[in-house]
């Protein structure tokens, strides 16, 4: 079977109509082959605009449905997902060149945040606050918001949308999702799949979840639309540069997560075997392309030795290939891009003094763009490394003074995910403590990839300060309002203010 034909069995199983993907003018490849796999149709400005009033008016009613009731919806997506886990999977594989484990593992977490936020629907208490006045009950409460941008990266092609879609629908609002432009057929295979939930569920207006595949002018229309209060973009620094002065201009709200240039101190007294093990995936997992992929590597001299010959030996022994296939570790990079993008960061290093491992290109064919890892010991942090390379590389820099890798730690402009190793009680407490990492993740003997759905997402810094998934993140996707009652005969005013009108 060939890998259109497998595209289109995939497809046709979970429901999704032949014309959506064969009949458009968006060219849809595969980075494991590089072949064109679907002509995905695409709108404009206008439709976009259309979609997004149709989606407030899904909003005006689906914030009257109870809380409870709108987890129901979230949760029968949940089932939904489940049930077509392997072949929405697989198809997640296919068009980002994931290996299969990993595909599987994404639409786990799709169906991991919507049994939390199915219960969370139940959760979204307010505060009752004691008031200085006598006979008055003051309290918080929280309202459904609007309709909800979701622009997310080909990466994650499903998980970030439903992490975004799971809280927003419970939280009584409707969500508008553009997804990107490399990956649109799962897009497809995931609003087919809500359809079908939706189905089943009595009270979901229409356009309670619209796709909006297109270019750039289909963000902006998200971004710039007075209809639209809140918006969730994940991709580039770059793109958050664009789009937040332009949620900014309008007071609208952001969920920013953004560029990632993740490190991990190894101590003098880590385990190297757990160290060597949460270094491979974090470093190499996903071909380098997630936002918390483990980029620079910073070891205590009394090591650096050991660990890096070790490294050197993985890096020179994972399977690189076909990610469809059986023993396969790294996949294929998205694109040509990408690859140019690695080419030059390994070239600077190079020129900055730095050994580099692997690297090279694996050869497969001249459309897809196989690499192995590089692993670059550098002696000293530069410019090259403190820009976030989008690629299987790791940087490793050595250091003596515990203070001192604090401090190549934190020098970087990202903040996402961080990591230390140790058995060292103090090294352990002040990494994570106010002087140690300054990033929105900090983990002990475990690696910088990998995060669960029940605590919050994002980081600091041109990370951009976004928060998804879990914790308390439901409250970006709610208006608060505070409610003072009186219930007695008298009216005292705060502060002891008196204003009498007899």
């Amino acid at each position: 079977m060939s890998i259109q034909q497998e595209v289109a069995q995939i497809l046709d199983r979970l429901g999704v109509s032949v014309d959506f993907y064969t009949k458009g003018t968006l060219s849809v490849a595969t980075p494991i082959t590089g072949e064109v796999i679907g002509q995905v149709s695409t709108i404009g400005a206008e439709a976009a605009k259309k979609a997004i009033e149709q989606a407030q008016q899904a909003f005006l009613a689906w914030r009257n449905v109870p809380a409870p009731k709108r987890g129901e919806l979230v949760r029968q997506l949940g089932e939904e997902l489940r049930a077509e886990k392997e072949a929405l999977g697989r198809l997640v594989t296919i068009e980002t060149g994931k290996i299969l484990s990993e595909g599987y593992g994404e639409v786990q977490e799709m169906i991991d945040i919507c049994t939390f936020a199915s219960g969370l629907s139940r959760q979204l208490a307010g505060l009752t606050v004691p008031s200085e006045r006598a006979s008055h009950r003051m309290m918080e409460t929280w309202h459904p918001l609007g309709v909800v941008g979701i622009i997310s990266a080909f990466n994650f092609p499903v998980a970030v949308w439903s992490w975004n879609a799971a809280l927003a629908l419970i939280c009584g609002n409707s969500i508008v999702w553009k997804p990107s432009e490399k990956t649109p057929l799962t897009a497809l295979a995931t609003q087919t799949i809500f359809e079908r939930a939706a189905k089943k569920f009595e009270g979901v207006p229409a356009n309670l979840s619209t796709l909006l595949i297109g270019d750039a002018t289909v963000g902006q229309q998200l971004v710039d639309s007075p209809l639209v209060p809140l918006v969730s973009a994940t991709g580039s620094t770059s793109m958050g540069r664009a789009v937040g002065p332009r949620l900014a201009a309008r007071f609208a709200r952001a969920i920013l997560e953004l560029g990632g240039n993740n490190a991990a101190i190894v101590g003098p007294t880590a385990d190297l075997d757990l160290t060597l093990r949460a270094v491979a995936f974090s470093a190499m997992g996903t071909a380098g392309q997630r936002c918390t992929t483990l980029r620079r590597l910073i070891v205590h001299e009394d090591i650096y030795d050991k660990l890096v010959s070790q490294l050197k030996k993985v890096y020179g022994s994972v399977v690189v290939g076909d990610p469809r296939e059986s023993g396969t570790l790294v996949g294929p990079l998205i694109d040509k891009r990408a690859y140019n993008a690695m080419e030059k960061a390994i070239a600077d290093a190079k020129a900055a003094g730095a050994n580099v491992t692997g690297g090279e290109r694996v050869d497969r064919n001249g459309q897809a763009f196989y690499v192995r890892p590089a692993l670059i010991e550098i002696p000293k942090q530069t410019a090259t490394v403190k820009h976030e390379t989008f690629a299987p590389i790791l940087y490793v820099l050595r250091y003596r003074n515990f203070e001192d890798a604090i401090v190549l730690h934190n020098e970087v402009p990202q903040g996402l995910s961080s990591s230390i190793f140790t058995m060292n009680l103090r090294e352990a407490e002040r990494f994570l403590s106010a002087t140690g990492s300054d990033c929105g993740i900090a983990n002990v003997n475990i690696g910088t990839s990998g995060a669960e759905i029940g605590g919050a997402f994002g980081g600091e810094k041109e990370t951009g300060g976004g928060r998804e998934s879990g914790s308390d993140a439901w409250k970006q996707y709610m208006r608060r309002a505070t409610n003072t009652i009186n219930y007695g005969t008298e009216l005292p005013l705060a502060q002891g203010v008196t204003f009498d009108i007899d």
